[in-house]
C-alpha cells in the first residue's frame, strides 16, 4: 500500500493515496451522476408539468379560438345576411334611380327635340320673313332707282307730283268737290281746283315743283358747285311761285291763296331749313308751300269745311223734322192718356165686378150655414118670390142696381 505508483510534483502518489484519490473521484462521480440524474429527472418533471399546463394552456386558447371562431362565423354570416339585404335595397334603389334618370333624360331629351323642332320652325319662319323682306328691299331698290329716273326727267317728274297730290285728294274728298286740269277764262289750266263752300272761289293746287336744281344740291362734291345749285334752285323756285301768282289768281274765279304741292318731305324740309327767303317771298305773294303730310290736313279741313255747309244747307229740313217729330210725340201723348183713361174704367169695373162676386160668395155661405127654421122662411120667401116673379119684370137702371147690390 505504501509503493509509490509516481510522483505529482514533488508528491509521491502511493497505492492508497491513488485508491482513496480513485474512490473519492468515484464518489464524486458518481454523487455528480446522481446530481445530474436527480436535476435530470427535477427537469423532466418541471418539463412535463410545462407541457402539461401549457397543454392545458393551449386547450384553453384553443378553446377559446374555437369559441371566437364561432362568434367570428356567427357574425359573418349575420353581416353576410346584412351586407347581402342591404345590397339588394342598394340595388333597388340604384335600379329605381337609374329608372328615374332614364325616364327624367328621356323626358329631357324628348323636351330638347321638340324645342330644338320648334326653334327651328320657328328660324325657318324668321328665315322667310327674312327672305320676303330682302325681296321687299329689292324691289323698294328696283323702285328708287326708277323713282330716280322719273325725277330726272321733267315731264316723268311733274306726272309724278300730279299722281301725288291726286291721290291725297281723291281719299279725302268727294268726286264734285274738285276737278283736275280745269280750264280757267285765261286759257290756263291748273293741276287742281278744289270746290270751296258757301259759294267761295275754288282753292288751286299746282303740282309742277321745280326739282332740277335740288338735284343739283344733291349731287354738288364741291362747295362752289353746291352754291351755284343753291343760287340756281332759288330762282327756280322763285319763279315758279311767281308764275302761279301771274297764271291762277283770278279775282272772283279763284281764291288768292294757292297751295304749291312739293311731292317730298326732305324737300320740304330742306326748303324751310336753308331757304328762308323762299318761304317769305312765297307768304308775301299768298303761295302756300305744302308736303304731303300738310297737303293731307288741308284737305281734311276742307272736308270738314264742306260737310259743314251741307249740314248748315239741311238745317231747315232737319228743323221742319223736328217739328213733325215734335208733333208725333204729342200725338202719342194724347193716345196714351186716352189708353190710361180706358185702363182707369176698365180697373173701376173689375173693382165693381169683385165686390159683387164678393156678396154673392157670402150670400152662398149664408145660405149654406141656414137651419129647418130657417127653410120654412125660405120656402116662404120663395114662394113669395114665385108670386113676384109672375108680375112683369122691369129692368133696373144702373144706378139702381149699383144701389141694390
Amino acid at each position: 500500500m505504501q509503493t509509490i505508483l509516481f510522483y505529482i510534483g514533488e508528491i509521491p502518489v502511493t497505492v492508497f493515496r491513488a485508491g482513496v484519490a480513485f474512490g473519492g473521484i468515484a464518489f464524486f462521480m458518481l454523487a455528480t451522476l446522481f446530481i445530474a440524474m436527480l436535476r435530470q429527472s427535477s427537469a423532466r418533471a418541471n418539463a412535463e408539468a410545462a407541457a402539461a399546463s401549457q397543454t392545458a394552456e393551449m386547450e384553453s386558447r384553443l378553446s377559446e379560438l374555437l369559441r371566437v371562431q364561432a362568434e367570428m362565423t356567427g357574425r359573418m354570416q349575420t353581416m353576410a345576411e346584412v351586407f347581402g339585404s342591404r345590397q339588394s335595397d342598394m340595388m333597388r334603389s340604384v335600379n329605381e334611380r337609374l329608372d328615374g334618370m332614364g325616364h327624367k333624360l328621356g323626358q329631357t331629351m324628348a323636351d330638347t327635340t321638340k324645342n330644338t323642332h320648334e326653334g327651328l320652325r320657328q328660324l325657318h319662319e324668321r328665315l322667310a320673313v327674312i327672305d320676303r323682306a330682302q325681296r321687299n328691299i329689292t324691289d323698294l331698290s328696283g323702285q328708287v332707282v326708277e323713282l330716280q329716273s322719273i325725277l330726272s326727267n321733267k315731264q316723268t317728274r311733274g306726272a309724278f307730283g300730279q299722281g301725288r297730290m291726286e291721290t291725297i285728294i281723291r281719299d279725302a274728298l268727294p268726286s264734285n268737290a274738285y276737278s283736275f286740269q280745269a280750264t280757267l277764262s285765261n286759257n290756263n289750266r291748273p293741276d287742281c281746283l278744289v270746290t270751296m263752300p258757301n259759294g267761295t272761289p275754288p282753292l288751286v293746287i299746282d303740282a309742277k315743283f321745280p326739282l332740277e336744281a335740288y338735284n343739283l344740291i344733291r349731287n354738288a362734291k364741291l362747295a362752289e358747285e353746291a352754291k351755284q345749285a343753291q343760287a340756281q334752285f332759288r330762282r327756280d323756285v322763285t319763279k315758279h311761285i311767281q308764275d302761279i301768282k301771274e297764271r291762277y289768281f283770278i279775282s272772283g274765279e279763284t281764291q288768292d291763296t294757292a297751295f304749291l304741292f312739293v311731292p317730298s318731305e326732305s324737300v320740304f324740309a330742306e326748303i324751310h331749313e336753308n331757304f328762308e327767303d323762299i318761304v317769305q317771298k312765297a307768304h308775301r305773294l299768298r303761295v302756300v308751300l305744302v308736303s304731303p303730310s300738310l297737303l293731307m290736313l288741308s284737305i281734311q279741313v276742307i272736308q270738314a269745311l264742306l260737310k259743314d255747309a251741307r249740314m248748315r244747307e239741311q238745317a231747315h229740313l232737319i228743323q221742319a223734322e223736328v217739328g213733325r217729330l215734335a208733333e208725333d210725340v204729342n200725338r202719342l201723348d194724347d193716345r196714351v192718356r186716352k189708353l190710361q183713361s180706358h185702363f182707369s174704367r176698365t180697373a173701376r169695373d173689375i173693382d165693381d165686378i169683385l165686390i159683387s162676386t164678393d156678396k154673392i160668395v157670402k150670400r152662398g155661405r149664408n145660405i149654406g150655414e141656414l137651419d129647418l127654421g130657417e127653410e120654412i122662411e125660405a120656402k116662404t120667401a120663395r114662394s113669395g118670390s114665385l108670386q113676384a116673379a109672375d108680375k112683369p119684370y122691369l129692368a133696373p137702371r144702373p144706378e139702381q142696381a149699383r144701389i141694390v147690390e
